[in-house]
């Protein structure tokens, strides 16, 4: 049977996991560094919060102010906070399926934020889990949408320098580690 397609569906199969895994984390650990060059664990987190906040309110969602920061939260109450607020707006058919672009047809706000931040979801769990000294494996199901972003917007989020070159790997690799070096990241 398929899974519901709407975006707060959606959001919430890639966010869930995501949760379990900060909120499971030693807030220390995160301080550690990730995968990402120059970040921490706590950086990937308010590089979630932060980029997808800013895209909700440019379309128009209603947010809560001040944002929530991991300064004052934690990384996981910070999180979750932002999650369930976006959750709101996605689930908000009203918004989440009004066009993108106002006063334009096209795509829906919904449509854009899982194509802009849905690779983002998936790859930076798996940045927090290697920060915390572990792993995480991803569904085939996350493995298909993984493949998919990079094969529609891969060589545009690295023109942008959001994705580095991808790292060469042995090639007996597991499909998860050909996907993660295709990010730029060793798996």
């Amino acid at each position: 049977m398929p899974l519901p397609r709407d975006a707060a569906s959606v959001f919430d199969r890639k966010n869930t996991p995501l949760m379990r895994l900060l909120d499971r984390a030693d807030p220390q650990a995160l301080t550690a560094a990730s995968p990402c060059p120059g970040w921490s664990g706590v950086d990937v987190v308010e590089h979630l919060i932060e980029s997808q906040r800013d895209f909700l309110l440019l379309a128009g969602a209603d947010m809560p102010d001040p944002a929530p920061t991991v300064e004052q939260l934690g990384a996981a109450m910070a999180w979750r906070t932002h999650a369930e607020a976006v959750a709101r707006q996605l689930a908000d058919d009203g918004f989440a399926e009004h066009p993108h672009r106002r006063g334009e047809d096209g795509p829906s706000v919904g449509r854009v934020f899982e194509a802009t931040f849905g690779l983002d979801l998936l790859i930076h769990r798996w940045d927090i889990a290697r920060t915390l000294g572990g792993e995480t494996t991803f569904s085939d199901r996350e493995l298909d949408q993984i493949e998919e972003a990079l094969t529609a917007s891969g060589e545009h989020l690295r023109a942008k320098g959001m994705l580095a070159p991808p790292v060469a790997v042995a090639a007996d690799a597991s499909r998860q580690d050909r996907l993660v070096a295709l990010t730029g990241r060793r798996p």
